[in-house]
């Protein structure tokens, strides 16, 4: 039964003293900055700051509305199938993650059991890849970092070091030191060149060839060499270079030369889905590996590892002993006070699910990987990535030269992101760059079912775009190079503008997101 409410006259209504409202001004150009709802506060009426700090405080439930609707134009990190980075972690270990945040885990003395952690989580990794641990004499040695990028500087700094001291020692000059790798190197491999005076030399890809040719590799070789970089998982098309003919090829001809594996990607995956593939510390002339522990180590980032053959392959001179906190402590970081929770994430996944949990983890993306690409090809596109787990768990695709179509894969691209998706187009690396591809990547998240949806999603941009004329497409490509925001940054400063002196500045060579 509905229940009828008697509405009370004026005169009726008991009015509160006059003394209780007379202290407080109610009008919005006011003392009082926040009297109402958040959207019906002066903040929601004005420019949120954007170039000098504000004078007064904002309320903290206005702070976090005005920000979280800032945020809500993002992109959708689920649907973004450009980036390796984990986008899932289960909420046990958000709990500790978010526990830690105000930890600095340089601080070893505060923290014992935070350092404690990163050191089971090196030797893990380190035996993951097959470090020497039988000669009582010697031990590996490993650190985590705040991503791969540190860790492959890191990496190259003791390269480099190591040269100059076999040079110094040999009377010999020290002076200009080379790297040789692949010219689809992520861009952290030219700035530790650029930024440690280290010549880069390149392997060049060509239109059927994506990873380094170990032959062209060895024959770049000179005496100021100091190492090649090996990739276990190219950016753009995910494929592992046979890092073991390289080794083969430097025993052979007996160069003392030695590999670092940029296994940022890769050194998740390949020990649980090609667990006989030799790859790592199993071959002689591999002295360093890095990897991404917010990529294929299924933790937020950022957090990355590196590992050392052993003490040989890291000068004494490039760590510091150091008393912080009451606890002597050997450094070698390129920066210092970082988080801990991303390094308690790590050991939280790798005991949570053990060798078989990243096994069953890296075989189901390995099997939806192979799945898209039977849907592609299908489709008409041709497949440039490696499947059945000789690659990472990425498809790498392009249409083929074959096909009477007005548009290419960066007009596909801009359909999929109508639609919510960030599936990237490329231009390959140098010598290769005429090639154009499309790029999935097959994180922990991507379940058979969302990748039905990408799937019909495809069909239809597809469908879209076949439908247009030429002119029509001609219109809606100027459309799109217009008004997308996408590589239109307006806060960079114009004097970095169109620089000359890298790999994308020379070639024009588009670098693959990570």
């Amino acid at each position: 039964m509905v229940h009828l409410a008697m509405i009370k006259n004026d005169s009726e209504v008991e009015k509160p003293p006059a003394k209780e409202f007379s202290e407080l001004s109610l009008e919005a150009t006011g003392d009082d900055d926040f009297s109402t709802a958040v959207y019906g506060s002066q903040f929601a009426a004005e420019d949120l700051p954007s170039h000098e700090m504000p004078e007064k405080e904002m309320p903290k439930e206005v702070a976090y509305r005005m920000i979280k609707d800032d945020l809500s134009l993002d992109g959708n990190p689920i649907l973004n199938l450009a980036s390796f980075v984990t986008t899932y972690m289960e909420d046990e270990v958000e709990k500790l993650m978010t526990d830690a945040f105000s930890k600095n885990f340089i601080d070893y003395e505060e923290y014992p059991q935070t350092a404690e952690m990163q050191n089971r989580c090196v030797n893990m990794i380190a035996r993951l890849f097959h470090a020497p641990t039988h000669d009582d004499s010697e031990h590996a040695i490993g650190t985590s970092t705040v991503g791969s990028s540190e860790a492959i500087m890191l990496g190259t700094l003791a390269m480099k070091k190591r040269w100059q001291n076999k040079r110094k020692a040999e009377g010999k000059d020290w002076h200009h030191p080379n790297i040789v790798m692949n010219s689809a190197v992520q861009v952290c491999w030219e700035k530790a060149a650029r930024y440690f005076d280290i010549e880069e030399k390149y392997v060049f890809c060509t239109e059927d060839r994506y990873v380094i040719d170990p032959e062209e590799a060895v024959e770049l070789i000179d005496e100021n060499t100091i190492g090649i970089c090996a990739l276990l998982g190219s950016t753009y098309t995910g494929e592992y270079e046979d890092v073991k003919r390289l080794n083969d090829l430097l025993v052979e001809k007996n160069i003392d030369c030695p590999i670092h594996v940029d296994a940022a990607s890769g050194g998740f995956v390949a020990p649980f889905v090609d667990p006989e593939l030799q790859w790592d510390f199993r071959l002689e002339k591999v002295v360093s590996i890095n990897v991404s522990g917010h990529k294929y180590g299924l933790v937020y980032p950022g957090v990355g590892w590196a590992i050392w053959r052993s003490a040989e392959y890291l000068p004494t001179e490039l760590v510091f002993n150091i008393n912080y906190l009451g606890a002597d402590q050997a450094s070698f970081t390129l920066n210092f006070s970082k988080g801990a929770s991303q390094v308690i994430g790590q050991y939280y996944q790798m005991i949570r699910l053990g060798k078989r949990g990243y096994r069953s983890i890296m075989l189901n993306l390995t099997r939806t990987a192979d799945y898209l690409t039977a849907q592609l090809k299908s489709l008409g596109f041709i497949i440039m990535s490696k499947g059945a787990g000789k690659g990472l768990p990425v498809v790498a695709f392009r249409l083929s030269p074959n096909e009477d179509v007005f548009y290419d894969e960066f007009t596909i691209a801009h359909q999929l992101r109508e639609r919510g998706w960030v599936v990237p187009a490329y231009t390959m690396a140098p010598h290769s760059e005429k090639l154009k591809l499309m790029r999935v990547v097959v994180r922990e998240d991507f379940s058979r079912n969302r990748c039905d949806s990408l799937v019909a999603d495809i069909k239809q941009a597809l469908k879209t775009l076949d439908e247009m004329d030429k002119k029509t497409m001609e219109n809606y490509e100027t459309h799109v190079k217009k008004h997308t925001s996408v590589g239109k940054a307006t806060h960079n400063h114009p004097k970095y503008k169109r620089e000359k002196h890298s790999l994308q500045g020379k070639h024009g060579k588009t670098h693959a997101v990570c």
